[in-house]
């Protein structure tokens, strides 16, 4: 497995057992994951948008404030972040497939 599919079972795992979890934990996994998901977007290249629309805004909101949320808050935060970062890692991957498809089919030579 890689840094990241380990990193989203993490995620995963605590969102199942957030009850167990410290908020200090809590705070720390997220954070994690949203400094995972920014540098993702920056390989990616998406653009950091940073309007209230974002949703790594409101997965911010619940990590500055985990001690004061309720259980389903930070499971939900921890879930969506998971999701985002398996998806930026399958778009990652596919977008390496692709250029390894365009270098080893060059096309004619003129």
């Amino acid at each position: 497995m890689t840094y990241t599919t380990d990193f989203i079972a993490e995620l995963f795992r605590a969102a199942n057992e957030v009850d167990k979890l410290a908020p200090l934990e809590k705070g720390r996994l997220l954070q994690r994951a949203i400094v995972t998901i920014r540098d993702m977007r920056d390989i990616v290249g998406i653009p950091t948008s940073g309007t209230v629309a974002d949703t790594l805004i409101e997965i911010g909101a619940v990590a500055a404030s985990v001690d004061r949320r309720q259980d389903q808050d930070v499971r939900a935060a921890l879930l969506q972040a998971a999701g985002m970062i398996r998806d930026l890692r399958i778009t990652m991957d596919s977008q390496i497939e692709a250029m390894v498809k365009k270098a080893r089919n060059p096309g004619p030579r003129t």
